[in-house]
C-alpha cells in the first residue's frame, strides 16, 4: 500500500516570518547600497535566494556573489528573528502531534536554509515533530519545480500520490501540484480568493482546519 507522508512548506505555513524576511532584505539593500524595487517581496515569495537575486532584484548574475549576498542575508534574518519577529501558526503542534500517533512521517520541503529550520527548533520546540527535512541547499531547482517536495516525500518513504503538500506560496503550490502531491492551499499570506485559481485540492485557514484523518486516508474524501 502506497505510503502516505505530509510535506510541509516552512515559512507561511509553520511559522509567520514574513516580516523578519521582508526586515532582512531590507537591511542587506542598506548595508550593500544596492536598490531594492517596491514589490520584491511579493514578487520572490516562496523562491529561493539564487533566483530572487540575479532575477528578481538584479543585482548580480555571479554565483560567488549570489552565494554571498544570500548567506548574509539570511544571517541579517536570523538575527532579527531572535528579536522576536517570528511567531508560530495555529494548529502545527496539534497537528504534527496528531500525524505522529498515527504513524504518519511529518518532513518539511522548504526555500529556506537550514540554520533558520534550526533556529526555529530551537525558539519554539518542535524539531521533534519532523522525521527530516529538504532545505535550500539540498535542491538545485527552486519552486515551482516540485525537486524539493518530491526529495521530502521521498525522505520519509512516501508516494506522492497519497502525500500531502501544505503551502501558501503560488509558487509553491504549484510545485505541490506538478509533483502530482495531494496539495493544500494555507490562506494565510494570501486570501482564499486569491488562491482559488492555482487549483489546490483543498484551501484552509491555517493547520488548525486541517484533519488528520484525511492523511490517515491518503485522500480527502
Amino acid at each position: 500500500m502506497p505510503r502516505t507522508v505530509a510535506v510541509f512548506d516552512w515559512d507561511g505555513v509553520v511559522i509567520d516570518s514574513s516580516v523578519a524576511h521582508e526586515r532582512s532584505w531590507e537591511a542587506l539593500a542598506k548595508e550593500e547600497k544596492l536598490p531594492l524595487p517596491a514589490d520584491h517581496f511579493k514578487r520572490g515569495f516562496g523562491k529561493r535566494n539564487e533566483l530572487i537575486i540575479p532575477d528578481i532584484l538584479n543585482w548580480t548574475r555571479d554565483p560567488v556573489e549570489v552565494k554571498r549576498l544570500s548567506n548574509r542575508k539570511e544571517a541579517l534574518y536570523r538575527d532579527i528573528a531572535r528579536t522576536g519577529h517570528v511567531r508560530l501558526l495555529p494548529g502545527v503542534r496539534e497537528l504534527c502531534g496528531a500525524l505522529k500517533v498515527l504513524g504518519i512521517p511529518c518532513v518539511i520541503g522548504t526555500s529556506t536554509h537550514k540554520e533558520n529550520l534550526a533556529l526555529s527548533f530551537e525558539l519554539f520546540g518542535i524539531g521533534a515533530f519532523f522525521a527530516g527535512a529538504v532545505a535550500s541547499e539540498d535542491v538545485t531547482k527552486g519552486k515551482p519545480d516540485p525537486e524539493v517536495f518530491l526529495k521530502a516525500c521521498a525522505l520519509g518513504g512516501g508516494d506522492p500520490a497519497t502525500s500531502f503538500v501544505f503551502e501558501d506560496s503560488f509558487s509553491g503550490l504549484q510545485a505541490g501540484l506538478s509533483g502530482g502531491f495531494i496539495t493544500i492551499a494555507l490562506a494565510t499570506t494570501n486570501t482564499r480568493e486569491q488562491l482559488e485559481p492555482v487549483g489546490a485540492h483543498r484551501i484552509v485557514k491555517d493547520l488548525s482546519e486541517v484533519d488528520p484523518q484525511w492523511l490517515a486516508r491518503g485522500r480527502l474524501v
